[in-house]
């Protein structure tokens, strides 16, 4: 989805977000301070262009690794305006992180939860769609979306130059179905839509 295409509320909406940010992140680190600068295409544009790479509607969209916020919370701020995805799960091991999730849900009516948690220790979260942005390599993501995925869902996991060779390791290790976006936000990064995953 195009942020310049938003209607009038969501974009209020992620103003509240990106205000939030620049105030919470001096204290407990949420992003990059230089790329706070151009946090609108680092952060939410980037987190935005996952939203199409999915078949809609979804009743259940997981984010792993939450921390800022990325990609889950743009995605259940954008839900307000197109109903799907109907709910947002936000995984995040750092009460402190979990707290400005929170923060923000309660500022923009977000219809998300947040999951103070280890990955690997909650309890499976059958979610029809899982993200993970800048959390662990495309292995260990595999990893994490087939205890939280369903059946027949799908993952999408923001990847940087590297990926050829995250994919390479991953393949030895894991079955799946992928396609492969180009970022329309940063040159030589990718999306990757996996789906089908199985141990070998």
């Amino acid at each position: 989805m195009n942020l310049e295409d938003v209607s009038r509320e969501t974009a209020g909406r992620l103003d509240v977000y990106r205000a939030l940010l620049e105030k919470w992140n001096p204290r407990i680190n949420l992003v990059s301070r230089a790329s706070l600068f151009d946090g609108r295409a680092r952060h939410f544009a980037d987190s935005a262009q996952l939203y199409g790479l999915v078949p809609h509607p979804v009743a259940h969209w997981a984010d792993l690794g939450s921390g800022g916020g990325f990609p889950g919370l743009v995605m259940a701020i954008l839900a307000q305006e197109t109903g799907s995805p109907a709910r947002v799960t936000l995984v995040e091991s750092d009460a402190r992180k979990g707290a400005f999730l929170d923060t923000v849900i309660r500022e923009t009516g977000a219809n998300a939860t947040v999951i103070t948690g280890r990955i690997e220790a909650i309890p499976p979260l059958d979610a029809d769609v899982v993200s993970a942005r800048a959390l662990a390599d495309l292995t260990t993501l595999l990893g994490f979306a087939a205890r939280h995925m369903r059946p027949g869902g799908h993952a999408v996991f923001p990847k940087g130059a590297t990926w050829h060779e995250e994919m390479a390791a991953a393949q030895s290790a894991w079955q799946f179905t992928v396609d492969v976006a180009r970022s329309k936000t940063e040159a030589g990064s990718v999306v990757l839509h996996v789906r089908g995953i199985a141990s070998v």
